[in-house]
């Protein structure tokens, strides 16, 4: 019986927490500003949509963002989670990124563009600081450091001070 009780658990946590990355998903689209006209934005809106419409009717937006959206996540460890996941779709869009330019530069299909319009806002900051090497952008690198730097030691200290349990910590 121990077998069946752990198998449902890991079911409800790992559809629970995809369902959670398409939320976030949505807000990450509205907050560097997306295009919803793309077919993968239009996916992510019809996914939240059910959830989400009812919560809109009592949460107010704020400067054009669905806050609903983060509702979802308002247990207080909850947003460390929520970051942590932020860092990894990040982290993620941002390989997928350099792969692209790599084997497809200049690709112009939905997934390329929306994986662009997500790195863009990270890569800005540091394409300002770091000068132009001919053609070589390092600025992805830097990145990959600052988000390394956030998940390794940022994130396990709001979790000690969140009182945040091990077991739990441990799939963040």
């Amino acid at each position: 019986m121990l077998g069946i009780n752990d198998a449902a658990i890991f079911i409800i946590q790992t559809l629970g927490s995809l369902y959670l990355l398409i939320v976030l998903m949505r807000f990450i689209l509205q907050l560097v500003r997306a295009n919803f006209y793309n077919p993968l934005c239009q996916f992510v809106v019809k996914a939240t949509q059910p959830l989400l419409k009812p919560l809109r009717r009592v949460i107010p937006s704020l400067f054009g963002l669905d806050m609903s959206s983060l509702v979802l996540a308002l247990l207080p460890w909850a947003l460390i989670g929520v970051f942590s996941l932020f860092l990894k779709i990040l982290f993620w869009s941002m390989i997928i990124s350099v792969i692209l330019s790599w084997v497809a530069p200049g690709s112009r299909s939905p997934g390329a563009e929306l994986v662009a319009q997500i790195t863009e806002p990270v890569l800005a900051p540091f394409r300002r600081l770091i000068p132009n090497l001919g053609g070589l952008d390092i600025s992805p690198i830097f990145a990959f450091i600052a988000i390394q730097l956030l998940q390794s030691w940022v994130i396990p200290r709001l979790a000690f001070y969140a009182f945040m349990p091990k077991e739990l910590f441990g799939l963040i």
